[in-house]
Order: structure tokens, then C-alpha cells, then sequence
């Protein structure tokens, strides 16, 4: 809506007083929204493309394209590989689905996802045309309605992330012990997914991905399944072992790494809720409800430990849930000084909301605790990074849940794979 008139309000709503906002939108939003509505809307007259696959949008040196496509805003800021339609071609041989197809319409900007699209940006991201059949199960899982697409450009940060399983792990070389997310396919895999956010869905910085401290690259991770005492996570969620899956999540935290030591199991499962309780980001359980989501990074070496004292998968995440606890008395501090619903907010004014917090909170004392989650489903464990360490990681999001695709192999995939140079294993 390129005509579209706007009134602006000058200041941030949640730190100035009533009397100020007032005095604000009184003094000068107010005369924009009457000029907004009384005033015809300048005629602008908008270009008309022609339907079809455009073949060529831009040519000229590797340098011109690049700049070409950095004042389109068609990159995330640093140098892509030129998307020529040689590339595109040899990337669209990893799937049986046509060049056009429609794979999904991505919010908000409404646009069509096809195989061509998306080879494109992952040519620019820099991946090789073996990765088509994960970036496509990608695209279908953030267009579920689950994953919440459309919410991706809260203020807050959200930064989505993948989790391959199965035997494309392997085939490929997807990178899951140490320093997994810098290593490999990983990084362009990852980069990829955030060029077909910002150039099919139209998440851009400071247009509509809004996030105030801005984003890191999208990331790739792998499960070390051979090395997890567990069952890997696409089993858990319902695939065969020998399925090849991708999960989309996404975190609004990543770097701190926990710790856990000792020979006692419980001793670890300690540190682990302490840094979970630091990570979560507390209005996000408080306000979405089961839209939400805690993942739990965790080296093989804690992993058996855990298992070896006895703890399955599952008695590890319900102990995280009944132990990764906060005070009444934090939460009201949340809500009185951190939160957007200003001092007059309270727990039992949430939940006359009824937006899903337990009815006997309002009956706890200030030091009283409860599960800072709520909700024990939205908690997930990925097994994976250095086998010689001993640290977990906690990333948590609010409003985002995490979507799980079948990766679909072309018919030719066996003899593809063997066409293509010998790959890195981990």
C-alpha cells in the first residue's frame, strides 16, 4: 500500500507518563490523523509487471550485481553469489516438484514460494544445489500456521534456526559436533532460510522485522544421533529413524552455555533449570500461551550422564519443567517494571484474562514459586555439539512453535549424491 497515510506518534509509549502521552497525541498526532482522514490520498501510479518466471531482473559484473541487489534490498547485507539462471537450473534437479510450483504463500508479504524462488536465494546464500530438498521442507514448515510466521518481526528479536535429522545428516555432511553452527553446509543453509524470509515472506530490518537490537544469522544445527543415549528428535515427534526430517524453531537468546559437572546426575539437572530460568524470556509464557518454545542443546557427555543415572528423555523434560522455577514475587517485578502492560498489571489481572495461567496463582505468596514455562509441552532437547564437553544451551522464544517437515528426496537423489564431490563428515 504505497499511498498509505500514517500519523506518528513521537516517543515510546511504555516509558512516559499518562499525562505526557496526552499531551502528545493532543499536540500533534492528533492533527495528523484529521488531515490523514479529510485530505484525498496523492494518486500514485503503481508498475505493472508481466506474469511468468522473469529470466534475467539484473546483469552486469559480480560487483554490480551485488550492488544492484544490495539497493533492492534483496540481501542481508553481505556479498551473494549472482542467482544466473545456469545455477538456478542445476539446483532445481534435487526436486521432482516443477519450477512453478507452488510450494506456499509466505506472510505477510504474500508471496509464492516455488522451487525457482527458492533456488535463487539459496544460490545467493552460497549452498550447493544438494541442499534443495531441506530448504524446501523449510519453506513448507514456517508456512504452517503453527510456526506463527507472521509474528516473526516483534520488537523482541526472533531469530529462526533449522534442526536436520535422518540420513541426509550424513549424506551430506550437515555438521553436528563441535562448533556445528559455523561449520560445513551449516552457515549457508542457515543464511539461506533468512534470504527466503526477507525476499519471499518480506521481513526486512527496520521495515517489518522489527526486532530493536537487530537479528543474527539464521543458523543449522544436527542432532548427533549416534552419540544420544535418546531417541533422535524427528522420532520422538512421530518419523521413522530413517526418515530424513527438518525442524524449524526459533530463539530470542544464544551464547550462554551452561556448565553441568560431577557424577551425580541430579547435580546436572540442577544447572541446567538454573540457566533455563535465566533464558526464558518470561512475558513470553506469561502472555502466548503454549505459542512458545525452550529447546535444550545438550553434549553427548551430559546426555549420558543423565541416561545412565536412569533418566530417560522424557524424565529429563518433565524434571525441567517442575524445577525450572520463579517467584511470585519475580513475576511481579516482570510485570510492574518490564513488561508492556505498565504498573498497573498484576498475575491475578492476567489471569481474569483467562489466557491460560492457573487459576491458584492468585493465592501465592511473593516468595512462593512456579514453573517458569507453564506449559511442559513447549519443551524440546537436541543432542549435539563437542562429544568431549560438558555444556548445555537453552534457547527460548515467545510466540514461535516448532514446525517438523518430511525432507522429500527426488526419485534421482542416489545418483545425484554420487555425482557430487566427496563430502566433510563430521
Amino acid at each position: 500500500m504505497p499511498d498509505i497515510k500514517v500519523a506518528e506518534y513521537r516517543g515510546t509509549f511504555s516509558i512516559e507518563s499518562e499525562s505526557v502521552m496526552k499531551e502528545k497525541l493532543e499536540g500533534e498526532t492528533l492533527g495528523q490523523i484529521v488531515e490523514a482522514l479529510t485530505r484525498p490520498a496523492n494518486a500514485i501510479t503503481r508498475s505493472k509487471t508481466r506474469s511468468g518466471r522473469e529470466e534475467v531482473v539484473s546483469s552486469g559484473t559480480f560487483d554490480e550485481i551485488n550492488e544492484s541487489f544490495r539497493e533492492q534490498h534483496l540481501t542481508d547485507g553481505l556479498p551473494i553469489i549472482p542467482p544466473t539462471s545456469k545455477k538456478v537450473e542445476a539446483f532445481l534437479k534435487y526436486t521432482d516438484r516443477a519450477a512453478d510450483e507452488e510450494i506456499a504463500i509466505l506472510q505477510p508479504g504474500n508471496l509464492r514460494a516455488t522451487p525457482s524462488i527458492i533456488a535463487a536465494n539459496a544460490v545467493m546464500a552460497g549452498c550447493r544445489p544438494e541442499h534443495m530438498p531441506i530448504l524446501i521442507a523449510a519453506v513448507e514448515a514456517i508456512a504452517d500456521p503453527n510456526f506463527n510466521l507472521d509474528q516473526l518481526g516483534t520488537t523482541g528479536g526472533i531469530n529462526p534456526f533449522l534442526l536436520v535429522n535422518g540420513p541426509i545428516v550424513d549424506q551430506l555432511g550437515i555438521k553436528f559436533d563441535i562448533g556445528l553452527v559455523s561449520r560445513g553446509p551449516n552457515p549457508s543453509i542457515g543464511r539461506a532460510l533468512g534470504l527466503i524470509i526477507r525476499n519471499i515472506a518480506k521481513f526486512r530490518p527496520a521495515e517489518q522485522y522489527m526486532g530493536t537490537f537487530g537479528y543474527i544469522t539464521p543458523f543449522t544445527l544436527a542432532e548427533d544421533e549416534a552419540r544420544s543415549p535418546w531417541e533422535p528428535y524427528h522420532v520422538e515427534h512421530g518419523f521413522e529413524k530413517n526418515t530424513s526430517a527438518v525442524t524449524v524453531g526459533a530463539t530470542q537468546s544464544w551464547g550462554f552455555q551452561a556448565f553441568p559437572s560431577g557424577t551425580e546426575p541430579e547435580g546436572h539437572l540442577k544447572a541446567i533449570c538454573q540457566d533455563i530460568v535465566k533464558r526464558v524470556v518470561l512475558w513470553g509464557p506469561l502472555m502466548h500461551k503454549d505459542s512458545q518454545m525452550l529447546t535444550v542443546l545438550i553434549t553427548p557427555p551430559v546426555a549420558h550422564a543423565l541416561a545412565n543415572g536412569g533418566y530417560s528423555k522424557q524424565d529429563v523434560k518433565k524434571y525441567f519443567f517442575e524445577n525450572s522455577r520463579v517467584s511470585i514475587s519475580h513475576i511481579d517485578l516482570i510485570l510492574k517494571y518490564g513488561f508492556c502492560c505498565g504498573e498497573t498489571e498484576t498475575i491475578s489481572g492476567l489471569i481474569e484474562q483467562k489466557i491460560g495461567i492457573p487459576e491458584q496463582w492468585a493465592a501465592l505468596g511473593p516468595e512462593d514459586t512456579v514453573p517458569v514455562l507453564v506449559y511442559p509441552h513447549v519443551i524440546n532437547i537436541a543432542v549435539c555439539g563437542d562429544r568431549t564437553r560438558n555444556k548445555t544451551m537453552a534457547l527460548h522464544s515467545a510466540y514461535i512453535k516448532p514446525v517438523t517437515r518430511e525432507i522429500k528426496l527426488p526419485a534421482r537423489w542416489d545418483e545425484l549424491i554420487r555425482k557430487r564431490p566427496l563430502l566433510t563428515r563430521n
